[in-house]
């Protein structure tokens, strides 16, 4: 089992060939307008889009549901709900460890079923207040441990 590739750069320039991927983390209130899911607005309207419409529907909008939206023939963006409420008046991280957990095994059957490459920020860990350091072993198990190649993007201002 080989493990994460990093590197630095944008993820919503995935660097493979390929069908490809791209895993962020949403909040579970319909919230899309700071940190990551800027520059995926910047690229492609879809996934905030279709973020919105799924929001509004609330089919299946919970913590650890995956929202798959093609955006280009090989890009494929991935809204996985892994964040409760935002840090503004919250008494601790927003993060949902279990629900990012949840979410990463839907995402690598998506990208099995694909044949995709998985990139990725540092997903729960702007925003949403986690640490890479538990974020990581999750990626690794259920990402990686499938078989499913994953890169991440440190991203440089």
């Amino acid at each position: 089992m080989s493990g994460i590739t990093y590197l630095k750069g944008d993820a919503t320039c995935p660097q493979a060939k390929g069908t490809k991927l791209i895993c962020h983390v949403c909040n579970d209130i319909g919230g899309w307008g700071k940190g990551f899911v800027l520059a995926l607005s910047r690229r492609w309207s879809e996934p905030e889009s279709a973020y919105r419409a799924w929001f509004t529907a609330r089919d299946g909008f919970v913590l650890g549901a995956v929202q798959f939206v093609q955006v280009e023939p090989y890009i494929w963006v991935a809204n996985l709900i892994g964040q409760r409420g935002t840090k503004t008046g919250s008494s601790g991280p927003p993060v949902r460890y279990d629900a990012i957990a949840t979410g990463l095994k839907t995402v690598a059957e998506k990208a099995l079923e694909l044949g995709a490459s998985v990139h990725m920020p540092r997903i729960g860990c702007g925003l949403a207040g986690g640490d890479w350091s538990k974020v990581e072993p999750l990626v690794l198990e259920h990402l990686v441990g499938r078989g499913v190649r994953v890169t991440v993007y440190d991203f440089e201002k």
